[in-house]
């Protein structure tokens, strides 16, 4: 699990990089959001990345594309963008990239 300085009292701030393409992530967005470490990890691997926030809750990842082909699956391919886990959906190079980069 990453640990990050807490913006608030500059103690341990853990965290994990699936709240980064989680709606509730992030205490609901109501914690440090720490989505756009996730989005350095992908765009220097050479993805791109586009983050959105998500109203009142947490910002996003919303797509990763690769040579042109979005990562992210579709909602006509049963994946509930935001609830599901990213873990089911992400390519597994995409997984091991973050397992590795953000333990």
């Amino acid at each position: 699990m990453p640990v990050t300085e807490c913006d608030t009292c500059g103690g341990r701030y853990e965290w994990l990089w699936e709240e980064a393409f989680d709606k509730f992530g992030f205490n609901d967005g109501d914690g440090q959001i720490e989505t756009w470490q996730v989005e350095a990890v992908l765009t220097e691997a050479g993805y791109k990345i586009e983050v959105h926030s998500w109203g009142m809750h947490n910002t996003v990842i919303a797509s990763i594309r690769k040579d042109g082909t979005e990562l992210i699956p579709d909602e006509d391919s049963g994946v509930r963008f935001g609830y599901d886990c990213p873990r089911t959906y992400l390519p597994e190079d995409v997984v091991a990239l973050l397992d590795r980069e953000l333990p």
